[in-house]
């Protein structure tokens, strides 16, 4: 059933944008494989992330404010944009400055934090996850059921269930790992608009790089 309605609901547009900033209902932390991103868009891009001294498994691409239906995006807001020396201390979790300075616009604006009270509750929300260890440090290439995935985050994180956690493909790829925080980021049950669990049997999960 649960697959069932995030399909009818995940072609639905999200409001309109330009909403005021602070009102949502809770966050969906995006953490992003980054192997996937470099094979399809790093790469390509000569993106920094991708450079294998980093050793990148698991990235922080955000943390969305998000309503029960929907998500709000480029708020209005009188809170200033952040310098470049803290979207570039971002760096270290997110891959890059440039994306922490595009998830201020789009999402960052939304939660009515300042821009450093922001970033911070994106890197507590990040660190407050336990990366499975089998997939933080795999090895070699990888196809399984997407649900694999799912099951390895719920063992690794004791009081995250299957309605707080989303895992999401990209040309036949594991693309990210979604998982819904209260306000306090606390782990909560998604909504159904954010539930949109890819169902491949056979999906790559490419080797840390």
């Amino acid at each position: 059933m649960r697959w069932f309605l995030a399909f009818a609901f995940c072609a639905l547009p999200a409001f309109a944008e330009g909403e005021r900033a602070g009102e949502f209902d809770y966050y969906v932390l995006s953490l992003s494989w980054s192997p996937t991103f470099c094979a399809l868009t790093g790469d390509a891009r000569g993106e920094d992330q991708c450079d294998p001294r980093h050793d990148y498994s698991f990235t922080l691409h955000g943390l969305w404010p998000q309503f029960e239906f929907g998500w709000p995006s480029y708020c209005r807001t009188g809170a200033r944009d952040p310098s470049r020396a803290e979207t570039k201390a971002m760096a270290d979790i997110m891959g890059s400055s440039g994306l922490a300075w595009h998830e201020w616009k789009k999402h960052g604006r939304c939660s009515g934090l300042s821009s450093a009270d922001y970033f911070s509750a994106a890197r507590q929300a990040y660190e407050k996850v336990e990366f499975p260890e089998v997939l933080a440090t795999l090895r070699k290439d990888v196809k399984l059921p997407v649900h694999v995935v799912e099951d390895a985050f719920i063992e690794a994180n004791p009081d995250l269930d299957a309605t707080m956690i989303t895992v999401t493909c990209e040309a036949g790829r594991i693309d990210e790992a979604r998982i819904c925080l209260t306000r306090d980021l606390d782990f909560r049950p998604c909504g159904l608009d954010a539930a949109r669990d890819c169902r491949m049997e056979d999906a790559l999960m490419e080797a840390v790089r």
